[in-house]
């Protein structure tokens, strides 16, 4: 059974109002937040994953680039890398002294003509071939993969699958990772959620009527504006495009919850017990408490990636962005642990 540890005044504590998950969910997104990398020196970088696949990043380097730590941040189910926590973790990153790689995920971005195919939460395979070109390529050897909802599932996949054979990759972290997206999808197409499911069903049908111009023939786009389900949607269309036999294979193959307990390097997962379709039953799984470098973290508030804070004099409100990043500073000082702040909400370990 999971219990929490003692809570303390440095916990989460949800900004005014916020206490409603669905408001927690939505209000981040629209936070002013200006100019978030002004000044930040960028360079656009593509990665081949597949041999007619490139992904593109967006690389924040630092003047020596190999002496420093190194971010890759993937992304959620339609975001990209100019999302707002992509831009306001890069920032924070970059002034911490790291180097980051805001990374759009396959057609993300504007970026369908990069690859003939779609993306999916299962193509972890293009995480680490990113990994492993900045390690052999670059030089770098302290990397860490963050990801939010969709992406966090990808980046504990790609841990998973890379266990302990490359030597540069530091560590994970991510946020509301969909491990079990049979579960995700279901709660997501249940009614108190219309309005997600009618965001991500309208974008994805958009998206699909874009990579069907760019390559003519390659999908059938009869009946598209009748799917109302975004499980429909992945039954028809992204699980054969991903070489799944139904989108039930789909859902069930792509789940990071199949390698978690191969995962080898420090590896922290911040989750909220409300968020509104990522079930917080799915982190009881053995294959995470029993594994020595697995941290949850799981507030009583917090929504689908909001946790946006009460007002602090010490630093802004995206209060999980703060600790993505005091997380990775305290593992450059050589003890990997989650920080004060998030050790409270730390899930003890079964046994």
């Amino acid at each position: 059974m999971m219990t929490s540890m003692a809570l303390d005044s440095r916990e989460f504590t949800p900004a005014t109002l916020l206490r409603n998950p669905h408001l927690m969910t939505m209000i981040p997104s629209y936070w002013p937040r200006r100019a978030l990398l002004a000044g930040v020196p960028t360079e656009s970088r593509l990665f081949t994953t597949d041999p007619q696949t490139q992904l593109l990043g967006f690389c924040h380097w630092q003047p020596d680039r190999t002496a420093c730590q190194t971010l890759i941040l993937v992304h959620g189910l339609e975001g990209c890398s100019e999302s707002h926590y992509m831009q306001g973790i890069a920032m924070k990153a970059y002034r911490a002294g790291m180097n980051v790689i805001r990374l759009n995920q396959r057609t993300c971005g504007g970026t369908e003509q990069l690859t003939p195919t779609l993306y999916n939460s299962g193509l972890s395979q293009d995480y680490r071939t990113v990994v492993h070109e900045l390690a052999r390529g670059d030089g770098l050897d302290r990397i860490w993969l963050i990801g939010y909802s969709m992406g966090g599932n990808l980046v504990l996949k790609a841990a998973g699958e890379i266990g302990s054979s490359e030597a540069a990759l530091a560590g994970a972290i991510v946020v509301c990772p969909n491990i079990d997206p049979t579960q995700c999808a279901k709660a997501l197409e249940e009614p108190r959620n219309w309005l997600y499911h009618y965001h991500f069903l309208t974008k994805l049908k958009a998206r699909m009527r874009r990579k069907a111009a760019l390559f003519p023939g390659r999908w059938n786009l009869t009946g598209l504006d009748r799917i109302r389900m975004i499980s429909e949607f992945d039954d028809r269309y992204t699980a054969p495009d991903g070489g799944y036999a139904s989108g039930a294979d789909y859902y069930d193959r792509a789940g990071a919850r199949h390698v978690l307990e191969k995962i080898a390097v420090p590896t922290i997962i911040i989750t909220s017990q409300d968020d509104p379709f990522i079930p917080y039953s799915m982190f009881s799984l053995a294959a995470i408490h029993q594994n020595p470098h697995i941290r949850l973290a799981a507030s009583r508030y917090g929504g689908h990636c909001g946790f946006l804070q009460q007002y602090r004099q010490d630093e802004d409100r995206f209060w999980v962005e703060n600790r993505i990043i005091e997380s990775i500073q305290i593992s450059g000082e050589g003890d990997v642990q989650l920080p004060h702040q998030m050790r409270q909400l730390d899930i003890m370990k079964d046994g």
